[in-house]
């Protein structure tokens, strides 16, 4: 095991209680992570993975905020705690950008993707579904694709359904709709092709957002899932990301 930890006070003085309590390797070695932090720095973990293309399994105890993505924060018995844990498997999107100066970025997201207006004005675009004109154009302050492990994060702060982490379905849901006054979104399978081109891109300014990667000027967004990266989160079988998704229907 290697121990990875968020700056954050809490987080910190946790892991100083684990490391005094356990051996642990280097992070190049190890066959599996311990994570510290929030939600915020399980992504940071999961996509130094992506970027460096080593693909470990990570066990995260929450010292942050919410914690949606982490367990519960516990110092004993962490070694039986990781040997008993569920396995749960999710794949990110990947984000193609490209601006009005013609530069062109590519990144990935593990919760979603958004599209959010820079401006006062908002955003007019045209959405195509695997290079079909599904809507000619969607007038508003954005919209967003998302995965099912993001679809309980921003997906469902827009109003948009909430996805069980098996289902083989992306959430497109818009932001702030203004035409189609009545659209709510959609959900697609998971190989779908969806793409954005912004209508007047340089006078109604857009941004795009991969997770916490931005690129502003966007005139074209195209998103897709990439089943070839999948990454391991590990949970306690009593507190297992599955489920806890599945919970959220019932939130009041």
């Amino acid at each position: 095991m290697a121990l990875v930890a968020s700056h954050n006070e809490a987080a910190q003085a946790a892991a100083a209680m684990l490391r005094r309590r356990y051996s642990w390797a280097e992070e190049r070695d190890a066959r599996v992570l311990v994570a510290l932090g929030g939600d915020g720095f399980m992504l940071h973990v999961l996509h130094q993975m992506l970027d460096g293309g080593e693909f470990r399994p990570v066990f995260g105890m929450n010292r942050g905020t919410v914690g949606f993505l982490m367990n519960e924060w516990r110092l004993d018995r962490l070694a039986d705690r990781i040997g008993n844990a569920k396995m749960i498997s999710v794949a990110p999107l990947t984000m193609i950008a490209r601006t009005i100066h013609g530069d062109e970025w590519t990144h990935a997201a593990i919760n979603e993707v958004s599209l959010l207006r820079e401006t006062r004005q908002a955003a007019k675009m045209e959405v195509l579904v695997n290079g079909r004109v599904a809507l000619p154009e969607l007038v508003g302050d954005g919209v967003l694709v998302s995965t099912p492990a993001g679809s309980t994060a921003y997906n469902l702060s827009a109003r948009g359904p909430i996805l069980p982490l098996s289902a083989r379905m992306l959430a497109l849901t818009p932001i702030a709709p203004f035409r189609p006054r009545r659209w709510s979104g959609a959900i697609l399978p998971d190989d779908t092709r969806v793409c954005f081109r912004i209508h007047s891109p340089t006078d109604r300014l857009v941004a795009a957002v991969a997770d916490q990667f931005e690129v502003r000027d966007v005139a074209e967004v195209e998103v897709r899932l990439d089943r070839g990266r999948q990454l391991t989160l590990l949970f306690d079988p009593e507190h297992a990301l599955d489920e806890r998704i599945a919970m959220e229907q019932f939130a009041s």
